[in-house]
């Protein structure tokens, strides 16, 4: 069954509104490839025109750049008509504000960090979970997006900082939730199992899992996508492409940030290859995948042109045969338990 982009769904307890379809903001900020600002301004714009009412963004992504260009866009809609979102645990930095103590973040340090956004300035990303640099982030996004206020704030990525995270980052969330700053808490990551601890741990009203469910990599369905049912959390899904594998199947395709490997570029190739005898683009069924499971609210896609977003409601939309997801099934490409579009399993 297709999905409608412009669907409004309610995000839990928290009575928000998202579209099924919402905007991300990483490839805005220049990642991999600078974009203008007449670019990246046109594909927002494009985004609010095709009826996306859910937004996420992160100082990380171009240095402040995103949520300077997000918010320029957004301050000229009303307010209540979108859903917001951005990330705290890194502060963007001047290189001579930086003190010796700072937890930078180490791909800054040997200029590996350039791989994945330009700079025009000599900042840095720090690492900062601390209550103080909680309500710092969030001050200081308020500021480059030329807004009022953020629906929902997410701690992102704290990988190497589960503690921090848990024991000082989240307290803050919950406070600032509790006093209203914020409409809903919750943690953005790239791994599922970190989520699911969080999930256990913490409580929590969004998450945002890049990667990890999708045609290539279904391991959210381990824990964190039951435990989400069971929490009441609401589940944002992002890099369903897995970071352009699926979007071209070949060798030296991306996945994950890197490069893919064979074996994975070969699994690739066989979903890839069941589509084609169904008369089904990889791209469609990739998109339509993930939303078939009941605790996913949203696709955030990140995209840099308006011809590439528009690829998304077209994809939402189109028909797939049962008969495709059921082939996968046979051929062991998706999982037994994965719900799929019109059915379960």
């Amino acid at each position: 069954m297709p999905f409608d982009p412009t669907e409004s769904v309610i995000l839990g307890r928290t009575g928000l509104e998202v579209s099924r379809l919402g905007f991300g903001t990483a490839s805005i900020g220049g990642l991999y490839t600078e974009v203008s600002d007449r670019d990246a301004i046109a594909v927002v714009e494009r985004a609010w025109e095709l009826g996306v009412r859910l937004f996420d963004t992160a100082p990380l992504y171009g240095y402040g750049l995103a949520e300077r260009r997000l918010g320029s866009v957004l301050a000229m809609r009303p307010r209540t008509a979108f859903t917001l979102s951005t990330k705290v645990g890194r502060l963007v930095r001047r290189v001579d504000e930086i003190g010796p103590s700072a937890d930078v973040d180490p791909q800054a340090l040997d200029g590996r960090e350039d791989a994945y956004y330009a700079r025009s300035e000599p900042v840095r990303m720090v690492f900062d979970y601390s209550a103080d640099g909680v309500r710092r982030s969030i001050e200081e996004s308020l500021i480059r997006l030329g807004l009022d206020r953020i629906d929902i704030a997410l701690i992102h990525d704290p990988d190497s900082h589960w503690h921090a995270a848990i024991d000082q980052a989240f307290p803050a969330l919950a406070r600032l939730r509790d006093e209203g700053v914020v409409r809903a808490i919750g943690v953005g990551m790239n791994q599922a199992a970190m989520l699911a601890r969080f999930a256990r741990d913490g409580d929590f009203d969004v998450f945002l899992v890049a990667s990890r469910y999708t045609l290539l990599d279904q391991s959210a369905l381990d824990e964190l996508l039951p435990r989400c049912m069971e929490r009441g959390i609401a589940v944002f899904v992002a890099g369903v492409m897995n970071t352009g594998l699926l979007a071209e199947p070949r060798p030296g395709a991306r996945y994950d940030y890197g490069t893919a490997r064979p074996a994975l570029v070969q699994r690739a190739q066989r979903l890839a290859a069941v589509c084609a005898r169904h008369r089904v683009a990889l791209r469609d069924a990739a998109i339509q995948f993930p939303l078939a499971h009941p605790a996913v609210a949203s696709l955030v896609t990140g995209v840099r042109s308006v011809r590439h977003l528009e690829d998304y409601p077209s994809a939402m939309a189109r028909p797939i045969p049962a008969a495709l997801w059921a082939e996968l099934r046979d051929e062991g490409l998706i999982r037994p338990d994965a719900p799929v579009p019109g059915g379960t399993p």
